[in-house]
């Protein structure tokens, strides 16, 4: 009573056909399964190890030229 029997489907499957026409449902599925082949491109992608960062070798900063209140302090004491 509740469930769909094959012939329901057929005849869904039918009216579809009828309604968007061979060439538009045949489109149709063709975009559905590119959007789904770039959904798991997508996910292999992310799987992927990021690769670590180039370090970049330069000169330390130099001794700032003056001192800080906090540092005088420090040394009074």
């Amino acid at each position: 009573m509740g469930s769909m029997s094959l012939m329901h489907w057929l005849i869904v499957g039918i009216l579809v056909i009828l309604l968007f026409g061979g060439s538009r449902f045949s489109n149709m599925m063709g975009d559905v399964a590119k959007g789904i082949k770039q959904f798991k491109k997508g996910m292999a992608e992310d799987d992927e190890a990021p690769k670590p960062a180039a370090r970049i070798e330069g000169k330390p900063a130099p001794e700032p030229g003056f001192q800080t209140e906090a540092e005088r302090t420090r040394e009074e004491r």
